[in-house]
């Protein structure tokens, strides 16, 4: 008798612990933002559901911001969140290569250097507080709309100083350049090299059928120089095609090898951490469009990429969603691993160019292949594809 009593003593200090234990998890983990679909069940995961005041239970919940309790095991008050409730979304996953071609706002500086001048060795953009990575915006009050243009401004020789508007971080700043002649090269220099444009290759994730916007690759496009995002100015997308592939290996990330057939099939929007952004100038309306899965319905298992990797165009490949970080506000949302064995013997898991690579899980698009992690090819990160749609409606709002 005394030890059943002492078993249900010791039951009850058990359960209320874990109990605990339980609430304060989900007061730190349960995000104060949640999402859900309009018309169907809202919840964060199996141990926390949500609950609505009593007057919006009293009618439909539709489109909107309501505020809410997130209870354990839908009894015990957790925490207070906010819910956004919108309607599910519906796009068409691509899988297509396309090449893109960026312009700068401005004129990035990727590397500066000394000049041998008539009284020694300068560095004219050290002397002037430039260095890698600047945007230059202005001279002399004018805007800088190309490379072409600024060197020809700064090495006429006829005026050797300059206002110089530049951004860093950000942040605009002003400072004067001063021009030196160059003994080898017989004109004038500003040390420092510089680039206003890039292109390359990467995957379509999806398009709204409706109206033509996509998104693509994940994340951002980087100068390969300073490892910085891009300072966009504007830029479009066109065909392109894969004609081979450099393998990935242990310590070496592989690449697909594509060439631009020059045919613009769209403009590009925005170019930022979560991808690149813009509107196709036709789409196909047969294509099927399917649902974009919320994050919390993004499961640990089996899924499919879609990517194009030889002429065949695109097709599903197999993977593994091994770990979901739904915390990560960036790109690196879930952890994928590369399964199928045909994919593996063409490119040896994920490449460059493979980025923006749709992720199928349970008839949802749930998100897009953005890295890879170098000492194990078949392995690399996921953005969350309810990411990418917030963004583009950011961006067409």
């Amino acid at each position: 008798m005394l030890k059943g009593i002492k078993f249900i003593k010791n039951l009850i200090i058990a359960v209320t612990v874990i109990t605990l234990f339980l609430v304060v998890y989900g007061f730190y983990t349960v995000p104060d933002e949640i999402y859900g679909i309009s018309g169907e069940n809202i919840r964060v995961n199996n141990l926390y559901t949500v609950t609505l005041s009593q007057s919006e239970m009293k009618r439909d919940v539709r489109e909107g911001k309501y505020n809410v309790s997130v209870n354990l095991f839908n009894a015990i008050p957790v925490k207070n969140s906010s819910l956004t409730v919108s309607n599910r979304h519906y796009v068409v996953p691509s899988g297509e290569i396309f090449g893109l071609r960026l312009f700068t706002e401005g004129v990035l500086i990727i590397r500066t250097e000394a000049v041998d001048a008539q009284t020694g060795s300068v560095s004219p953009c050290d002397m002037a507080g430039l260095k890698k990575g600047d945007v230059i915006l202005k001279v002399d009050g004018k805007e800088v709309v190309s490379s072409n243009a600024l060197s020809e401004i700064l090495s006429k020789g006829d005026k050797t100083s300059f206002r110089i508007e530049y951004e860093r971080n950000g942040k605009k700043h002003n400072t004067v350049l001063n021009t030196y002649y160059s003994v080898s090269q017989c004109k004038y220099k500003a040390g420092m090299w510089i680039r206003d444009s890039a292109a390359g290759i990467g995957t379509m994730t999806f398009y709204d059928p409706k109206t033509g916007a996509f998104a693509g690759l994940g994340h951002g496009v980087c100068d390969v120089d300073t490892g910085e995002m891009l300072p966009f100015s504007d830029g479009d997308i066109v065909s392109a095609n894969i004609n081979g592939c450099y393998k990935g290996e242990k310590g070496k990330a592989g690449e697909l090898c594509g060439v631009f057939s020059y045919e613009t099939i769209g403009v590009i929007w925005s170019n930022n951490s979560k991808g690149v952004y813009g509107v196709m100038s036709k789409t196909d309306s047969h294509s099927k469009a399917i649902p974009i899965a919320l994050s919390y319905e993004v499961e640990e298992g089996k899924a499919q990429i879609i990517s194009t990797v030889d002429g065949s165009g695109p097709c599903r490949y197999d993977v593994e969603i091994s770990k979901i970080n739904a915390d990560s506000a960036e790109n690196k949302n879930m952890v994928i691993k590369i399964t199928d064995e045909k994919l593996i013997s063409k490119t040896g898991g994920i490449v460059q160019g493979m980025s923006g690579s749709p992720i199928i899980q349970n008839g949802k698009l749930i998100g897009a292949v953005t890295h890879v992690l170098v000492n194990d090819p078949t392995k690399g990160y996921g953005i969350f594809a309810q990411t990418m749609i917030e963004t583009m409606s950011g961006l067409t709002n």
